[in-house]
């Protein structure tokens, strides 16, 4: 943490730029400007939950943006399989060395899977927030709903325009 501290205060004091050319970067991969990783063919909440949708299935988690911010997590709370999400609802809690979040889903529908990995392992959500870190599994009940989340460049916008703010 204290070196993307460093890393974007340095970054201001030179007046780099936030935007980072497509060339140095897999294609996969944008960068903000605090150094969060964003995917692109994800969606995200202004919550910092992302959504990966796949035929049915939609997979969500927390950003690299809010593990960050977080810090160090020692304790996850996720929902019971077979229950229900809705949008904008707190469906569960990350517990960080620095505080106790709400997670919200970006999206409404029934859980069919949840990451019991994270139970054993919750700092997966600070290695990995986007693959290993994932927290559930639902069957969107609103495909629609997906179109109101943001695309990656939005949400880049969007941090950029939060942590300058703060």
């Amino acid at each position: 943490m204290a070196l993307r501290m460093w890393a974007s205060s340095t970054a201001n004091a030179l007046k780099l730029s936030s935007s980072v050319s497509k060339s140095h970067l897999s294609p996969a991969f944008s960068i903000s400007r605090c150094f969060s990783s964003v995917l692109e063919g994800l969606k995200y909440a202004n919550s910092h939950e992302w959504v990966k949708h796949e035929g049915s299935v939609a997979t969500i988690g927390i950003t690299d943006h809010a593990q960050g911010h977080l810090g160090e997590v020692v304790f996850v709370e996720l929902p019971e399989e077979n229950g229900s999400v809705s949008k904008e609802k707190s469906f569960g809690a990350v517990e960080s060395v620095k505080a106790t979040s709400e997670i919200l889903s970006p999206i409404s529908g029934e859980v069919i899977e949840v990451n019991k990995k994270l139970i054993d392992s919750p700092g997966l959500i600070n290695s990995s927030p986007y693959e290993d870190g994932w927290m559930i599994k639902v069957n969107p009940s609103s495909p629609a709903e997906l179109e109101s989340l943001m695309g990656p460049k939005e949400y880049t916008k969007f941090c950029e325009e939060e942590d300058a703010a703060h």
